[in-house]
This record gives C-alpha cells, structure tokens and sequence, in this order.
C-alpha cells in the first residue's frame, strides 16, 4: 500500500514535532525538510556544501545529530538527519551540474550542464554518509514502524 501524499497543509508553524511524532509523514526524498521543526532548526545551522571539506565536516555534524537522535529514540530526527544528508547531497549535484545552481533558463528549458568538480566532490562525500544511513537497519526498522503507526 502506497504512503499518503505529502500533506503540505498542516500548520508547520505551530506544529512541534519532537512532541507530536504521529503528526511527521516520512513522505519522499526530502519533502518537508524545511518545514519540521525543532528540527530544521537544529540540523541547518550544520549544512554546508561548498566543497568536500565543507561537505565532510557538515555530514559528520549532522550524522552525529542522527545518532543523537537515535540514542533519544527519536525516529523523526533521525528521519530529519538524513534528509539533510540527501539534500546535501542533491544540492550539490545541481551546483556541480548547473552553474549558480539554476537548473532551468527563463523560458523553464533545461540549461546544458556545466561541470564544477568541487561540487561533485561534496556531493560525493555526501551520498557516501546517504548510503550509510540507507543501509542502516534500525534506521529502516524504525522507518518502517512509525510508516506503519503513522502512515
């Protein structure tokens, strides 16, 4: 059975997640990451992605908040860490492939990629510590548990 769509119209301004964990939706890829807080408040400040020292030093901050996080028993977090972890990584496979990070031109066409190696560097560096959390078994039991509770 598929998940529910993603319900962007929930109040996120007044909704504290780390209190109401039933209200989080896992959802795709990083929906929501910026709107669930405490946690965009928490693991932002840590998210950088100007090239792989940067990245390498923002994706062991922000896996440290992850093991926090599970440590706490903490699913959402643990969720929040990662999806950060992956926008890490996808923000910066953009710059890599876009200049200025501007997938599209004016008229909304896809602009020829560029190729900035210092961006695939930390997009590199990133989706190695993506991966490590995809093959995190607990993280996946947990994933799936509070899908199944929750949706």
């Amino acid at each position: 059975m598929p998940n529910p769509p993603f319900n962007y119209q929930q109040d996120f301004a007044t909704i504290n997640f780390r209190e109401h964990p039933e209200r989080y939706q896992v959802g795709r890829g990083e929906q929501g990451v910026l709107l669930v807080e405490p946690y965009k408040s928490e693991i932002l400040p840590h998210w950088r992605y100007k090239n792989a020292e940067v990245a390498l030093r923002s994706a062991q901050e922000i896996y440290a908040l992850f093991e926090a996080y599970r440590r706490n028993d903490d699913f959402v977090g643990m969720d929040m860490a990662r999806k950060f972890i992956q926008m890490g990584y996808t923000r910066a496979r953009r710059y890599a492939n876009h200049k200025g990070g501007k997938k599209y031109d004016e008229d909304r066409q896809v602009k020829p990629r560029d190729h900035d190696p210092v961006k695939a560097e930390a997009a590199k560096v990133f989706k190695g510590w993506w991966d490590k959390i995809r093959a995190d078994e607990d993280y996946l039991q947990r994933k799936q548990a509070h899908q199944k509770k929750w949706g």
